[in-house]
């Protein structure tokens, strides 16, 4: 008998809300998510916005670099905050928050603090970010991201001090998964909407589904 995995909301319930919103968020949280996962950047007054894109133009009305807009002209975007976004899920789900821009961790970290009662996982693609988070809190739970599979299975989470892997569904493969986590990481996938993806990454044992529509991930 296969594990049951985490359900984890991509974007919060990107499937159902514009993501990345706290109505995102909401959904997720209605629809069974235990971890919503959001993406984190910097803005030009250095406040730590949610947001996947490094511009604003495709899920909002309004133009531009996040890093070059200030607090004020985001949140007239509805654009809502880290601090925001961890209120809304404390003491409801666990939160990963995928590091999208380099030298944020220091803040990111100071607001996981200033928010006890939530669980947090750390992601990202910018592996040198994970020895940072390592760094500076050395019990966190961290995520090395991956699309593709590597020469060396195991080699990309292990040099980042990672405890988990965030690998993209299409290259989970079984002999991958199984060298993961016989080095002792939990896996993650992502982003699978399709029941048989579902069912497949359920198969070999993953301990994360990340998927836009987080009610699909309830157990049958």
């Amino acid at each position: 008998m296969t594990k049951e995995p985490l359900r984890i909301g991509h974007r919060g319930a990107a499937g159902h809300a514009p993501e990345n919103t706290l109505l995102s968020i909401e959904t997720a949280l209605s629809l069974g998510a235990e971890v919503i996962e959001i993406d984190v950047h910097r803005s030009l007054d250095g406040e730590l916005i949610v947001m996947h894109d490094d511009r604003v133009d495709r899920t909002t009305n309004g133009s531009g670099y996040i890093r070059d807009l200030t607090l004020a002209q985001l949140r007239a975007l509805e654009v809502p905050t880290l601090a925001e976004a961890m209120q809304a899920v404390k003491g409801r789900a666990s939160l990963m928050i995928e590091l999208k821009v380099r030298h944020i961790v220091p803040e990111v970290i100071r607001t996981a603090a200033n928010n006890p009662d939530v669980t947090v996982f750390y992601a990202s693609f910018f592996h040198s970010e994970l020895l940072r988070v390592r760094e500076l809190d050395p019990g966190a739970r961290t995520i090395a991201l991956l699309e593709a599979v590597p020469v060396s299975l195991t080699a990309f989470a292990i040099e980042a001090q990672a405890t988990h892997a965030g690998i993209a569904f299409q290259s989970l493969e079984p002999d991958f998964v199984r060298a993961l986590e016989d080095a002792g990481l939990a896996v993650f996938t992502y982003t699978v909407d399709d029941p048989r993806e579902i069912r497949y990454a359920r198969s070999l044992g993953v301990d994360g589904l990340i998927s836009n529509f987080p009610d699909r991930l309830l157990k049958d």
